[in-house]
């Protein structure tokens, strides 16, 4: 199913750093027969995909079966979703993101402004007849600095399940049980962690209907 597929990937922290989904989510699809190109940029949120923003905690870029380029703090940046989309007509859009919405420092869930965050990206995404699928967030651990819990993370995953229309959700939460996968900080993975979910993830996107 994914042989020839092309693919352009963006997301946060989980695909901007060496070991982490731009390494194992990546190589899983190139394998499989994908021609991917993956962008993350550390700490943004959706919307920050709709014009060029500098993140402040770096980011990585990979091309195919091409080395992986890391930017550092400031010098990261994202591109216009819609100006990648016209340069490189992917047939498929995966977006990773859903701990940059969580609010995990908040009490309570930011639904009005998540739910625009999500909007604005999946509308611009949308005019382009592009067929796009949204990554949620994984349970992670509990106790770590970012304040994650499993409470807070299943409600952002059931959130997004029914705010990415017409993305196709893919629900990270059933590919393991909480805690299964090993992390660094309660939210990022170890590099095993990561090849884990990033092999569940090209597994999800293998059983999507096809986009070609």
């Amino acid at each position: 199913m994914l042989a020839g597929l092309s693919i352009l990937i963006i997301g946060a922290s989980h695909m901007a750093a060496p070991g982490y989904l731009v390494s194992s989510l990546h190589d899983s699809l190139v394998n499989a027969g994908a021609q991917v190109h993956s962008i993350g940029v550390c700490g943004l949120t959706p919307s920050a995909w709709l014009e060029v923003t500098h993140g402040d905690c770096g980011g990585a870029e990979r091309v195919g079966k091409g080395p992986l380029r890391i930017s550092l703090n400031r010098a990261s940046k994202t591109r216009p979703i819609t100006q990648m989309i016209e340069a490189e007509h992917p047939q498929l859009v995966l977006i990773v993101m859903g701990d940059t919405l969580a609010g995990y420092a908040e009490p309570y869930l930011p639904k009005q402004w998540a739910s625009q965050e999500v909007w604005k990206l999946t509308g611009a995404i949308a005019k382009t007849n592009t067929v796009c699928a949204w990554v949620g967030p994984p349970w992670g651990a509990e106790g770590g600095g970012s304040g994650k819990t499993y409470e807070r993370v299943k409600l952002t995953s059931d959130f997004l399940a029914v705010n990415v229309q017409p993305c196709t959700y893919i629900n990270s939460l059933k590919m393991a049980k909480p805690g299964e996968w090993p992390t660094l900080d309660g939210m990022h993975f170890t590099p095993a962690g990561y090849k884990l979910w990033g092999e569940a993830i090209a597994r999800a996107v293998g059983q999507m209907p096809k986009t070609h």
